[in-house]
Formats: structure tokens, sequence, C-alpha cells
């Protein structure tokens, strides 16, 4: 990402990429923040229909800053794009937060309100953040989770969508009825476990014979850290390594708003500063 040069008035020459999904969840933030970003820069708004024509947009910016208006899947999204690009090294990304799933943006320290936001665009510092980075070339900005909890992101669980398992039907309204006429017998929730290896730096920390209930990985401070949830100890495994790896039956694992799998092997590498997001002046993560 090239360093972005002023217009011949000395000012901020910005592309304003504006992602569909908040166009449709939340057109006033959107256009308020059309109009902060307006009166402080020379910006270029583009509205991508798709996530394909959200690519070839961000590709053709050319030495403008980059400004994605839209929620956390937008963000991701644009993190992955110019991670394969190898563009995340330098210059800086912003985002304006406008959608319905907004909890990653603000744990980066992005202020949830679109005046607030649009205004760090123009006056913010750039911070370089960690990102983790799998084998796949995917990356992981907050935090994973393995394996991905029940039902998450349309996987198997208990609800689901509208005609999907655990859709609305005649038979669950008839459920919901009896469940409100006898009264429920106390359940015990069942604990599931997972055989899988987990590694960091190449020491075993947790082996296939120790069932594992979660492994959840996030960057702190230029290291990744690793927590182990086992049946056998109320305490957790803990570890602070460079490089993780999970082996072990097909599992899936959830990064960020995203589920994968299933995989039987991944690594993460931790990649500390690899990115740079603008946040305002002294602020941090989880500031707003």
């Amino acid at each position: 990402m090239s360093a972005p040069e002023p217009d011949e008035n000395g000012a901020q020459q910005l592309l304003v990429v504006i992602d569909p999904v908040a166009r449709r969840t939340d057109g006033e933030s959107v256009r308020i923040a059309k109009d902060v970003l307006s009166a402080g820069a020379t910006a270029k708004f583009c509205l991508p229909d798709g996530p394909a024509e959200f690519a070839r947009v961000l590709a053709r910016r050319g030495s403008r800053r980059p400004v994605v208006v839209g929620d956390d899947r937008a963000l991701l999204r644009t993190v992955a794009l110019l991670h394969r690009e190898r563009d995340l090294s330098a210059g800086a990304l912003s985002l304006v937060p406008v959608g319905v799933s907004v909890d990653l943006a603000h744990s980066l320290g992005v202020p949830t309100s679109a005046v607030a936001a649009a205004r760090a665009v123009l006056d913010g510092v750039v911070r370089r953040l960690d990102l983790l980075v799998d084998d796949s070339d995917g990356v992981v900005l907050g935090d994973l989770r393995i394996p991905a909890p029940p039902g998450a992101d349309g996987q198997p669980g208990r609800g689901g969508g509208p005609g999907g398992p655990g859709g609305s039907s005649v038979w669950d309204t008839c459920r919901s009825l009896v469940r409100t006429l006898v009264k429920p017998v106390p359940q015990v929730l069942a604990v599931h476990t997972h055989r899988l290896r987990v590694e960091a730096d190449g020491v075993v920390l947790s082996d296939l014979d120790e069932p594992v209930e979660t492994v959840t990985v996030r960057s702190r401070g230029g290291r990744a850290e690793v927590v182990i949830r086992t049946r056998s100890s109320a305490e957790p495994i803990t570890a602070s390594a460079l490089s993780v790896t999970v082996s072990g039956a097909d599992f899936r694992y959830r990064a960020d708003a995203a589920v994968t799998g299933p995989v039987r092997t991944r690594t993460w590498t931790l990649r500390a500063g690899a990115w740079g997001l603008t946040l305002p002046a002294g602020l941090g993560p989880s500031g707003d």
C-alpha cells in the first residue's frame, strides 16, 4: 500500500469503499460517514455490488488511502485481500463500522459511532497491529476458537436460520406451545471433548490422549496467547508462542466471524505489527 499523496490543495486522498451490507442495514450511518469524509478530504466513493467487485475496486485504489464503510466481515475481507496482495506492511487501513456485527472493530479500538469513526479516519493515528496467518493464507484479527461452537455461522448445532436445521416450522411452533404448558425437566448439559494435539513453537502442550474441550488463540503483545481447557483439569493450560499447530480428527474452527473446516491440521503464525489501522489519537484497542 503506497503512501497516499495529498491533492493540489493539501487534502488527503481517500478511496472509500462502501460495503453493500452496510448500505442495506444502515443507510443513515453511511450517509453521515460520507458527509464527514467529504468535508475533510478528497474522497472517491465506490459502491461495489458484491465481494468480487469489492476486490477489484480495492486493487485499483492507486495511491489513495483505503477506507472501508462496513461491518466486521467487510474489515476481515479487506485485510485478507491486502494480505494476499502482500500489501499490508505499508500504509494503513481505515474503517467506519456500519452493520449488525461490529464487535471486532470495537475491540480493535475503532469507535462504533459513524461520526467519531469518520473523524478518526481524518485525524487519527496509525497503530500497527498483530496478525495471525495460517498455512492456507487465512488471517485472524481477533480470537481463534477450536473447535467452532455448535451452531456457529450456520454450522450444525441447535438453532439455525429459516429453512435450515432448527429453522421455523409448524412443528417448531407446536413444540414451543408445549414448552409453555409443561414444566421442563432439568437436564445436565453435556460437555463435548475432542482428541487434538496442540503444539506451541514445536512444544506439545496437549496430545491426542488428553480430551480437549476448547483451544483459544489470540494475539497479545507480539505473541500468540494459547489457552487449552481439558475435562481432567479445572485449570487451563496456557502458553505464549509465535507458532501454534493443532492437529487430530476432523475439526472446525472459528476465526473472528468465520467458521472454517473441517481440517485435520492447521498452523497459525503470529506476525507482529503486520498491519496498520487508523485509530483515534490517544486510544488503543478496546478504546472508543
